[in-house]
């Protein structure tokens, strides 16, 4: 049998089972405990034996418990030592390590920072105006989420800064990336090449931004450098790790502007060719690599008005066309 002690839902079940006359002993196997523990755990409410009340008994004890270790609440000394040096400024970091430093050999004098932080914020409030810093009980490490937006934003390189010849069209080698997310949530990550209108695609699963960086450096890496120039992308979090994408591939990375699609069009039309194929609503956890890589050969194999009814293949790889 179990020799720990019962949990919290435990001691649901024993007041089920005590209300239905359920004997120490079947108790005891069906909760996997020694008899005497049961034994003990109906002994510690009075009267009938009821989970909330245990449960009260507990954390009181608990509590109790805790109190006999808290070093600043149970010496006045320390109490009336911190209390003096916080109201002469010092920070809860000087004040232990001058306790340390002072009485290395006495335990009993010494307490962490954050001790001494948990003791104000508790029950001294009126010195936590002494403190240095006055902006609330926690920090957040590198400021606020909207500072810290505010940074991820100015790292960016929005799309009104790519080179001109990116807008013409005039080279190969400029691409715009998104994802396609299927009703179970999975991802297809899509670049189309703004010159020639080809179409990669690669089956993401989650669309974690650590997954989308390694497809893109794995897709990217079997390109001639030459037809590896720019991309831009949407402002979705799948991106968020541009930096280290752009370091590997070697390539500048953009961003259009917030709920502005319509300024990678070519990737937004490509993405409407493939929906064909992979209607929204479908769940894309079942669907393979093969069957992506079928449908973008079918979409890229197609000519295209704009090309002069050339095919997005020809172009690209500069060949002649076969029919």
């Amino acid at each position: 049998m179990s020799c720990k002690h019962i949990t919290a839902s435990q001691r649901n079940e024993l007041s089920v089972l005590i209300r239905a006359g359920s004997t120490q002993k079947q108790i005891a196997k069906l909760l996997r405990k020694d008899r005497t523990t049961i034994w003990r755990e109906r002994k510690r409410v009075e009267g009938k034996y009821h989970a909330g009340k245990a449960k009260d008994d507990v954390k009181e004890k608990q509590t109790g418990a805790h109190k006999k270790k808290r070093k600043i609440e149970n010496s006045s000394w320390l109490r009336k030592y911190i209390e003096e040096k916080i109201q002469k400024r010092w920070s809860p970091e000087q004040i232990s390590g001058r306790l340390q430093e002072k009485y290395p050999h006495d335990n009993s004098k010494h307490v962490g920072k954050d001790t001494i932080y948990k003791y104000l914020y508790t029950h001294r409030k009126d010195l936590v105006r002494f403190l240095r810093c006055q902006k609330g009980k926690y920090r957040r490490r590198y400021g606020t989420r909207i500072r810290e937006k505010q940074r991820e934003e100015g790292k960016k390189k929005r799309i009104d800064m790519r080179p001109k010849i990116v807008d013409e069209k005039g080279r190969i080698g400029d691409w715009e990336g998104d994802t396609i997310v299927g009703d179970d949530k999975k991802h297809i990550l899509t670049h189309t090449e703004r010159r020639s209108g080809i179409l990669f695609a690669d089956k993401l699963g989650r669309g974690t931004a650590q997954a989308t960086k390694e497809k893109t450096i794995a897709r990217f890496s079997q390109l001639p450098k030459k037809k590896k120039c720019t991309i831009t992308y949407d402002n979705g979090v799948t991106f968020s790790d541009h930096e280290l994408t752009a370091r590997e591939t070697g390539m500048e990375i953009y961003f259009a502007f917030p709920y502005h699609s319509w300024e990678r069009g070519c990737n937004e039309n490509s993405n409407g060719l493939l929906r064909q194929y992979f209607p929204k609503k479908t769940p894309l956890g079942n669907v393979t690599q093969e069957r992506i890589d079928s449908a973008v050969d079918e979409i890229n194999s197609r000519p295209r008005k704009r090309l002069g009814y050339l095919t997005p293949y020809e172009v690209f790889y500069e060949k002649k066309s076969k029919c």
